[in-house]
């Protein structure tokens, strides 16, 4: 190749700036995806009370229902992304989900809200696998754990938008008007998706950073579709994920990290609630503004640090995250235990900063294991495996658990501490009152004496608390998972490099 042809070949088809404003069209969309998905946990208070369900059930409405039909047609909507228009796929998945979660402000009971959620998940299987399979279209492969940490900014910010709008919605208007409100403002943003953003070729900055001729900036074509023949691509990204020792271990670290994330954040401002008598208004600042502010610093410096160190080793790619979830468990445990809300809220500035790690580092990793007709693919089964359990499982556990340590404790007075009723769950069965039943909804029924008020709401906040501290020791077992994912990683990239004709 002469010099002159160089430049030439090298030359991007997309300018830096037009790449900056696709990625903020994704994080929107990102960030949407996550507000209208966990705002439930915020606004869940009022929704018990009103509804008079159960920590369990919430537990299924913000896990289970949700996620089962998002995870089973993640992997057929990738498939379709593989081949298809996936910034259309994107617009359409948009329009569903936000629609779906503004019917959630008409349910009027626990069938027909868990309907609608049921809905949200099916909307929301379109976002994720196309997202990242265009990123790594836009974003050459030293940069993609960057470019795929602030696409995962939109799990902190539409979390921190979700509590705080959820919660003042809910707490000065009602929680119905909340889903409606945060809902439809994603239709408008599906019509700017579609407008503003470009289909890119398929592998366009893999074969730019190879500085290929332009004529072969276009990926060979996808084989004809047959049943096959998908068995036969879900099976080869299958063994790119979980055929490899070092991979596998990330994908099992991201997966426990997140049932301990899912499953204690969703009760999270239940105990605010409970243990401190704060409205939802002043529990979405806590968890929305606080969490948000370190998660987010968390979520990109895990992309920033992890492409940095790699220069030196890709390992960093699983240490990062292995180091900063070790680091976040102790941090997390003092904020939860802490005696006043003030002192919570202050200690939680920092946890995140540390817990968050784990995204944009493994999500670069699993992009660059897989061929470039595979990665929308990629990230859909790892989804598949990661919220069934994570976000399918941990909601539903640590709801569960939160009810069965409740009715251990309102039997024993309610101020448990928490290795008693932990070790009690497994105790022969104790004389005492029926939390669910004396404490419909957490709360007692009105004109309820006082002395059950006060035990209902001190059960309530002392079994929220324990199950929360429960759900953080999942970092710690992740933080492990990634630690042994460090070892064969710098093998396992290369050999996906070389099957894919790329140098080293």
């Amino acid at each position: 190749m002469t010099d002159a042809a160089a430049p030439a070949a090298a030359k991007p088809l997309f300018s830096n700036a037009y790449k900056t404003l696709v990625l903020g069209l994704l994080v929107s969309a990102y960030t949407f995806n996550f507000i209208d998905r966990t705002i439930i946990s915020t606004i869940a208070p009022k929704i018990r009370e009103d509804l008079g369900l159960t920590s369990a059930q919430l537990g299924l409405l913000g896990g289970l229902y949700f996620a089962l039909l998002y995870t089973l047609l993640g992997i057929p909507i990738a498939r379709l992304a593989e081949r298809f228009n996936r910034v259309w796929i994107i617009s359409i998945a948009l329009v569903i989900w936000s629609g779906f979660t503004a019917l959630c402000g008409t349910a009027a009971n626990f069938a027909t809200l868990a309907a609608y959620r049921f809905g949200v998940g099916v909307g929301e299987a379109g976002c994720s696998p196309p997202s990242h399979s265009l990123i790594s279209d836009y974003f050459e492969p030293k940069k993609r754990a960057t470019a795929l940490s602030i696409y995962s900014f939109g799990i902190p910010l539409g979390t921190m938008i979700g509590a705080v709008a959820g919660g003042w919605l809910a707490q000065n208007f009602s929680w119905r008007i909340a889903f409606v409100l945060v809902g439809l403002p994603g239709i408008l943003l599906a019509v700017a998706v579609k407008l503003l953003m470009k289909e890119p070729p398929r592998g366009h900055s893999d074969m730019i950073e190879a500085a290929v001729s332009p004529e072969d900036l276009t990926a060979p074509p996808e084989p004809a579709a047959s049943l096959g023949q998908e068995l036969k691509e879900l099976g080869a990204v299958a063994k790119a994920l979980f055929g490899k020792w070092p991979v596998l271990n990330m994908v099992l670290g991201v997966t426990i990290a997140s049932f301990g994330s899912y499953g204690g954040g969703a009760f999270v401002p239940q105990y605010f609630n409970a243990a401190f008598g704060l409205n939802l208004a002043q529990v979405g600042l806590i968890t929305g503004l606080v969490g948000g502010f370190s998660s987010g610093l968390g979520t990109l410096a895990g992309g920033f640090v992890s492409d940095r160190l790699s220069r030196v080793s890709p390992r960093w790619y699983s240490l990062t995250p292995a180091i900063g979830l070790a680091i976040a468990t102790p941090i997390y445990i003092a904020a939860y235990t802490q005696p006043t809300w003030q002192s919570a809220a202050l200690i939680l500035l920092v946890p995140g900063i540390f817990h968050y790690t784990y995204l944009g580092p493994t999500f670069g990793v699993v992009q660059n294991m897989v061929e470039t007709r595979r990665r929308a693919t990629a990230t859909a089964l790892l989804f598949f495996f990661l919220n069934l359990i994570a976000l399918g499982g941990g909601p539903p556990f640590i709801g569960w658990l939160i009810d069965q340590l409740a009715q251990f404790n309102f039997a024993h007075g309610g101020g448990q501490g928490a290795w008693a009723s932990l070790t009690g769950l497994v105790a022969p069965a104790q004389a005492g009152g029926d939390f669910t039943h004396a404490c419909p909804g957490g709360v007692a029924p009105k004109g309820a004496d006082p002395a059950l008020k006060a035990l209902c709401l001190h059960t309530l906040a002392n079994s929220s608390r324990q199950g929360v501290v429960v759900s953080i020791f999942f970092y710690a077992w992740a933080a492990f998972h990634y630690l042994l994912g460090s070892f064969g990683l710098v093998k396992a990239l290369a050999e996906a490099r070389a099957a894919r004709g790329e140098a080293a």
